[in-house]
């Protein structure tokens, strides 16, 4: 029996549910390539990648290489949020400066600036829904929803008491002023496509 086995084993028989034994199991199925994996409240979410996704994704990365080293920015890797089981594969996440990884190697919740999230129709609940509300809890400053099926950004910040306090949506082929946060940027919308 391997280390792993005996470690899910051992949760099983204890009854304990963690992100690490969840994300164990996870390793031993066999998803395809391609495949967005996350879980949001203790539920898992699969969700194919598609080019639509990916460009948007790519485009937000590019301009956030204005501000951030790319050692400093993640897509569709692993940070642990606030709330029961929530282990988010962000699609862009910043992190500061001083950011440290943990013990296991992830980036803490608490050194993340920035996070944007392209919907997926299967999952959009979750971006709009329980992930909004883990990010404004976990007060990262800056979410960005990309929705290409609405052909909208909306950009919540000021987080406060587990909710964002300012939103504002902007049309595709409108900027986002984000100038008046930490981040000083504007994002070009203009190239995102639609589904």
């Amino acid at each position: 029996m391997t280390v792993v086995e005996d470690r899910i084993e051992m949760a099983e028989a204890s009854g304990e549910l963690t992100l690490d034994v969840m994300f164990e199991w996870l390793e031993k199925m066999p998803i395809p390539e391609g495949t967005k994996v996350e879980i949001v409240g203790g539920n898992i979410f699969m969700s194919p990648q598609r080019h639509t996704h990916f460009q948007i994704v790519f485009d937000i990365l590019e301009q956030l290489r204005a501000k951030y080293p790319r050692t400093r920015l993640a897509s569709d890797v692993r940070i642990d949020f606030p709330g029961h089981l929530n282990g988010f594969a962000c699609d862009v996440a910043a992190v500061a400066d001083r950011s440290v990884r943990d013990d296991k190697g992830r980036w803490r919740y608490q050194d993340v600036e920035f996070v944007a999230e392209v919907i997926s129709k299967n999952t959009a609940a979750n971006d709009y829904g329980p992930k909004k509300a883990a990010y404004a809890l976990a007060e990262v400053p800056v979410y960005l929803i990309a929705d290409p099926y609405q052909g909208k950004c909306h950009l919540c910040t000021q987080p406060k008491d587990g909710e964002y306090v300012s939103e504002l949506s902007v049309a595709f082929g409108v900027a986002v002023d984000m100038t008046t946060t930490h981040l000083g940027l504007t994002l070009k919308t203009d190239e995102f496509p639609r589904d």
